[in-house]
């Protein structure tokens, strides 16, 4: 079985709903705590195994290539005033030489198309998609998780899902299990933003996904979906009539990072478990309320 050394991390998107915020920052780089967003997706890449990270970006994202490389000024002020430690939280992020790559959407199709337009960098093995809004704090990492998954049931699509609220199933991809008994069920099918009253299930696709390369033919001629859009979930269907899917409910708690709240709650959450900042976060809070 192939390891799964690649994932598609899609940054494409104009951050509407983080506006004004994300008008000059790319959303993925607004700060929690003391990073930017992005900088968590990818240390839970890593922690999955990932050696290769593919963004696919769009117009004025160029801020999240500069991120991922030297800032040779910088560094050397710090090295200077020796800075140390802050350096080393700086340098942390870079990845190896040639270990990411960075890809142009060039039109807001939606995410199945970003996810196609990974294809060649990918090839023809099995990877990860990332969604950059997701925050996804557990134990385990969650992608790693997922990764388990798909060794365990011999190469299976892997969705990572978890539970949400009946009165917000339409905002999100949801998934239909033929069983479910323990935290991975085989799917037999899903549905993205189902009408109210019409979802299969309580269980929402939640921003990561081990894929096989097979998808990339099916998101080649997908058709638009919701929204006028080309849906990933469209073609993960349309794969689910040749190859198993099974359903991972993850162990860990998500935030939602592409909207204001969910910012907020995770800025307070992680914060109030950071090493060095806790005991003040949470004197901060505790003032606050």
């Amino acid at each position: 079985m192939a390891k799964i050394r690649k994932a598609v991390v899609p940054v494409a998107g104009l951050g509407t709903r983080m506006l004004p915020g994300a008008k000059v920052v790319p959303k993925e780089l607004l700060n929690v705590v003391d990073r930017p967003i992005l900088s968590y997706i990818v240390e839970e890449g890593r922690a999955a195994g990932i050696e290769h990270f593919v963004f696919v970006t769009g117009r004025n994202k160029s801020a999240i290539e500069d991120y991922f490389d030297h800032q040779v000024e910088l560094e050397e002020q710090l090295r200077a005033k020796k800075k140390d430690s802050l350096l080393a939280e700086l340098l942390k992020d870079l990845p190896e030489a040639g270990s990411m790559s960075f890809v142009r959407q060039m039109q807001p199709k939606g995410l199945g198309h970003a996810v196609w337009c990974a294809r060649d960098i990918i090839g023809n093995e099995p990877f990860a998609v990332m969604l950059p809004d997701m925050i996804m704090d557990a134990d385990v990492p969650a992608l790693k998780q997922a990764v388990s998954a798909h060794e365990a049931t011999n190469g299976s699509n892997i969705i990572v899902v978890e539970e949400m609220a009946q009165s917000q199933l339409h905002q999100y991809g949801v998934v239909a299990l033929s069983k479910q008994d323990g935290r991975c069920n085989p799917m037999t099918g899903m549905v993205e933003k189902p009408q109210p009253g019409t979802a299969p299930s309580n269980l929402i696709v939640s921003g990561r996904y081990i894929l096989n390369p097979e998808i990339f033919d099916l998101l080649s001629d997908q058709a638009a979906g919701a929204g006028g859009e080309i849906q990933l979930t469209d073609a993960m269907a349309r794969l689910m009539a040749s190859q198993s899917f099974h359903a991972l409910q993850y162990e860990g708690v998500t935030y939602d990072c592409g909207d204001k709240i969910g910012l907020l709650r995770a800025n307070v959450a992680l914060a109030l478990k950071h090493p060095q900042l806790a005991a003040t976060a949470r004197e901060a809070v505790t003032s606050l309320l």
